[in-house]
């Protein structure tokens, strides 16, 4: 009996992995179709996040419309895609848009044109995002400006646009990659926390007054996204608790991981995605439930932050 059991054992997890592996192949497969010839706008395609989910939508047979601000890299990308086009597969030509969603004036006239390269548009994934760190009283108002255009205004100027085609049609997605400081405000990123808060509560919004008309709303949320060569730096961190637990919130994910899960958002029509290990999501429901306690424990590692003279 004994020896029975030895080897069911191994077999029993030989076979879950066997099905894992065959669950999450057909997954794939199932993402791929579900946008197979479907209109996929994504802004700032030429960033690391952009460029994975450029190749993402591509492979799944999607007729993409790529923008960004630097045309150099917009061509890059669109060789990069085209180069490694499988002949046996449909896949489509990539269009390419210029467009910079910190130029208000502008967004507009270029949404149009997005509009244009195809008529319609089935899924637009809002990706763009401008970051800046300093304290409040050090930021200039310009500044603060520049970052509400790139993170609030520019998304939802292009989605005012883009969004009456999808509801004479009564079908589309949206999607906003935003950021866990969307649920909670991190020292130091005043204006573009205020600005994740501000996009996520207008496509909460929007999400409840275009169900009608079959058109989803996606919020795709991760910690972080990190460059595609950051490792944790090596240090003596783990002797403070504020460090370890600032790390652990900042330590984020990988381009390829959020593109993805986009990727399995728009198959699944999922609402809400929050992408996370333990501690960011421990954070989120002590900010909701004990708010007084994680004020307190975020001004202890502010005060420790100030304290500690900076290396070198």
């Amino acid at each position: 009996m004994g020896i029975m059991a030895v080897l069911i054992l191994p077999l029993l997890l030989l076979g879950i992995s066997g099905l894992l592996f065959i669950y999450q192949e057909v997954s794939r497969l199932w993402s791929k179709s579900t946008v197979q010839n479907k209109v996929v706008v994504i802004t700032d395609a030429i960033s690391g996040l952009g460029r994975e989910c450029a190749r993402v939508f591509h492979a799944g047979g999607a007729r993409l419309v790529l923008c960004g601000k630097n045309w150099e890299r917009l061509e890059s990308l669109y060789n990069a895609l085209t180069s490694v086009a499988d002949p046996s597969k449909q896949t489509f030509t990539p269009k390419l848009v210029l467009l910079d969603l910190a130029d208000i004036s502008c967004v507009q006239d270029v949404a149009k044109e997005v509009l244009d390269c195809y008529g319609c548009v089935d899924i637009l994934i809002n990706n763009a995002s401008v970051k800046v760190k300093g304290p409040a009283h050090k930021i200039s108002l310009e500044l603060d400006k520049k970052i509400m255009d790139a993170n609030y205004f520019g998304p939802i100027t292009l989605t005012k646009v883009l969004l009456p085609n999808m509801i004479s049609r009564r079908t589309g997605q949206i999607v906003l990659v935003n950021n866990i400081q969307a649920k909670f405000g991190i020292p130091f990123r005043t204006a573009y926390a205020a600005s994740k808060h501000a996009a996520l509560g207008f496509f909460d919004c929007l999400r409840a007054e275009v169900e009608e008309y079959d058109v989803v709303v996606s919020t795709v949320s991760p910690t972080f996204i990190r460059s595609y060569h950051l490792y944790p730096e090596q240090g003596n961190w783990e002797a403070s608790i504020w460090k370890f637990l600032f790390r652990k919130l900042t330590y984020g994910v990988h381009p390829t991981e959020v593109a993805e899960e986009v990727m399995r958002t728009v198959r699944r029509k999922k609402q809400e995605v929050f992408m996370a290990n333990p501690i960011p999501k421990a954070a989120v429901f002590i900010r909701t439930f004990f708010p007084e306690f994680f004020f307190a424990v975020v001004a202890c590692g502010v005060k420790e932050k100030l304290n500690v003279p900076e290396e070198g």
